[in-house]
C-alpha cells in the first residue's frame, strides 16, 4: 500500500516513529512534510501536498501529524474525495475507516505519543470500509457515502 506521510515541527517525532514502523512493515511511504527540523514545513503546506495525491489515487492513504491533528484535517478536507479525520485513539482511527471510509488519518503530536500513534496507524491501515458492521449498517454507510459525494458536488439534500 502506498502512503503519503507528513508532519510539521509539532508532529515530527511522532511522524518519524510512524514512518519507521511503516518501513519495517512493508509499506511504501513518501514523506511530504518536514524531514529536517532546520527546514520546517507548515501544516497547511504539508496537508496541501498530501491530499491531492490521495485525491488522484497516487496514494491510497495519508497520515498527517501536526500539533493537534486539526489543522492538517481542515486543509486535507478541502480536496474533493479526501476524507480526513483527526483521531486521538485506536478506536476512533478504526471506526473512521469502518464507518466513514476515511482515507487520511490526522493525529496530534502534542496529544499522542509514538506508541499510540503506531497502534492508531495499524488500526487505520488494517480496517476496511464497513468491516465488521451489521449488514443493515453497511448498507446505510453506502447510501450515506453517496449523500456525502453529492454534498461535495455542491448538492445538499439530494
Amino acid at each position: 500500500m502506498k502512503i503519503a506521510i507528513g508532519s510539521d515541527k509539532s508532529g515530527f517525532a511522532v511522524k518519524e516513529a510512524v514512518k519507521a514502523w511503516l518501513a519495517e512493515n512493508g509499506y511504501e511511504a513518501e514523506d511530504l512534510g518536514t524531514v529536517d527540523l532546520n527546514d520546517v514545513h507548515p501544516y497547511y503546506r504539508v496537508a496541501a501536498e498530501a491530499a491531492p495525491r490521495v485525491q488522484d489515487g497516487s496514494y491510497e492513504r495519508a497520515i498527517l501529524i501536526c500539533g493537534t491533528g486539526a489543522g492538517m484535517c481542515v486543509v486535507a478536507n478541502k480536496f474533493k474525495g479526501v476524507h480526513a479525520v483527526a483521531c486521538e485513539g485506536v478506536y476512533s482511527a478504526r471506526m473512521a475507516r469502518a464507518i466513514n471510509n476515511a482515507n487520511v488519518l490526522c493525529m496530534g503530536g502534542w496529544i499522542v505519543g509514538p506508541e499510540m500513534a503506531i497502534e492508531m496507524v495499524r488500526a487505520f491501515l488494517n480496517t476496511a470500509w464497513c468491516q465488521d458492521l451489521e449488514p443493515w449498517r453497511a448498507e446505510n454507510m453506502h447510501k450515506f457515502a453517496a449523500q456525502v459525494a453529492a454534498i461535495e458536488d455542491g448538492i445538499y439534500g439530494a
